[in-house]
């Protein structure tokens, strides 16, 4: 229609739309009592909107250094009359006491329970929305120390977390006659601060593999070391499931060759059989491009993949070589020849995969090799576990005096969900990640901490991260206040 011809209608197109309105009416009126004219009808029906859940829950393993022959005493303190939670005490090695762990492991080890096990399952009796101690010990000594690894799980909603605390108290309690010597602060009970507090040493660490030992740093870099990526891409792998994998795969491939520019990194996969489209190589671009061409396809034969990427660790050139295995069905060998040979086996599990099978395949201690995620959302996350693991040890959060570690927790120590990347992320659900918590009075400490006691809280925050990029969270000792912005609508 040219501008002639529409000044000549004399129609805009707002008329026009009201005309056409019109007619429709008109039409609609002389189609009542039939059936003739043609019709349709939409629906959208039953609506729903159900929020989403975010809970966090928290297991633990605690264990006391104090000494042998002490059984007896220490079964007092965690006993239903005792001042902490009510615990049948185990006297794991000499002079070392199990005094806490939930959940209480009848069969296996907690290390492999705790990454294993679905806990955001209903029942499970975690730590949710209880305040329970774990430490409640008299007749501490220089020498002595304790260890608690705390086990965080988010349940459904991927947050930020911190972690925080407080001291409670830090009392003097009179002074002995041998303290009094060379303590002339305080007097009757009640007065002054105690030393102990300063005395004892702390260490906070992510425990990557939640084993309650801080696997110690090492050196930046390390030594060389040859690293095989051994990939699940069998059908059940499709999806997300690969998607996450292959993300989570070249995060490791880049940590591994940041680390130190002689390692190298293979790609391997296998399903009905096995191949290796990525020999060893020192180039990034090279082992992203293997990855990115995985696809997700046949049956499961994790032997013929152990097999293919032993095969290509013979032409390591170091004398490290490490083979990392993901899966998420049945794992069909014990890598017994690869182990023989000195490879370290890391095996990494999601989905349908046996933790019993990734056990067995992995290298000894199993608790150090063997990682598992219920959700898919945290394949990327666990890749990263493995990645700090081979590279540089366990991150060490904080070291300093416990009166310096409560100080610093009452601030909030913000936690980094995947410490293989830049910047901080939030944590996934599904995957169990774990923080250690280490105490020690050392030897060398004298007669001014007799009868001093030190109380403190430990806790965690979390706070949902969709819509959520800048949290701005306010911590004072174990009372949170969040004036988190990033969820608020601008006007």
């Amino acid at each position: 229609m040219n501008p002639d011809t529409n000044d000549t209608i004399g129609l805009s197109r707002r008329k026009l739309l009201a005309g056409l309105g019109a007619v429709g009416v008109a039409s609609a009126g002389a189609g009542l009592g039939t059936t003739a004219y043609f019709n349709d009808t939409e629906s959208f029906e039953n609506n729903g909107l159900t929020a989403g859940e975010l809970d966090l829950k928290l297991d633990y393993r605690a264990t006391y250094a104090g000494g042998p022959g002490r059984i007896d005493e220490i079964n007092g303190w965690y006993s239903e009359d005792g001042p902490g939670e009510p615990f049948e005490v185990v006297e794991e090695e000499d002079g070392v006491y199990l005094i806490g762990e939930v959940p209480n492991i009848d069969e296996g080890e907690w290390p492999d329970v705790v990454q294993e096990r679905d806990f955001c399952a209903p029942d499970v009796g975690l730590i949710n929305g209880d305040q329970i101690p774990v430490f409640v010990l008299e007749d501490v000594k220089p020498g002595d120390c304790g260890e608690v690894t705390i086990s965080l799980h988010i349940c459904d909603n991927p947050s930020w977390v911190w972690m925080n605390g407080e001291l409670t108290a830090n009392d003097e309690n009179g002074r002995s006659e041998p303290e009094g010597i060379i303590d002339e602060t305080g007097g009757d009970p009640g007065e002054g601060t105690g030393e102990l507090a300063d005395a004892i040493d702390v260490t906070v660490w992510y425990d990557e593999n939640c084993n309650n030992v801080l696997d110690a740093d090492t050196e930046e870099g390390g030594d060389s070391v040859c690293v095989q990526l051994v990939i699940d891409t069998s059908g059940s792998m499709g999806g997300s499931r690969i998607a996450n994998t292959k993300s989570g795969a070249k995060q490791l491939a880049a940590t591994i060759l940041d680390a130190n520019p002689d390692n190298q990194v293979g790609v391997t996969r296998f399903s009905n059989g096995a191949s290796t489209p990525q020999p060893l190589t020192d180039d990034l671009g090279d082992v992203e491009a293997a990855i990115d061409g995985l696809g997700a396809s046949g049956g499961t034969n994790a032997q013929a993949g152990v097999d293919a990427g032993q095969a290509e660790l013979e032409n390591c050139p170091h004398d490290n070589r490490v083979m990392v295995v993901f899966g998420d069905g049945d794992i069909n060998t014990d890598g017994g020849d690869a182990k023989d040979a000195g490879t370290e086996i890391f095996a990494i599990g999601v989905g349908g995969a046996s933790f019993s099978d990734l056990a067995d395949l992995a290298s000894d201690p199993a608790d150090e090799h063997v990682f598992f995620a219920i959700d898919d959302d945290a394949i990327e996350q666990i890749f990263g576990q493995v990645a700090e693991t081979i590279t540089v040890g366990e991150e060490i959060l904080f070291e300093g005096s416990l009166a310096d570690a409560m100080a610093a927790l009452e601030e909030g120590i913000a936690l980094d969900g995947n410490r293989s990347t830049e910047g901080r992320d939030p944590f996934e659900g599904g995957l169990t990640q774990c923080i250690g918590f280490e105490w020690c009075l050392p030897t060398d400490v004298g007669n001014e901490v007799q009868t001093d006691s030190v109380a403190f809280d430990l806790g965690f925050y979390a706070e949902q991260s969709r819509h959520n990029d800048a949290p701005d969270v306010s911590i004072s000792g174990t009372d949170v206040d969040s004036n988190s912005t990033g969820n608020v609508s601008a006007d």
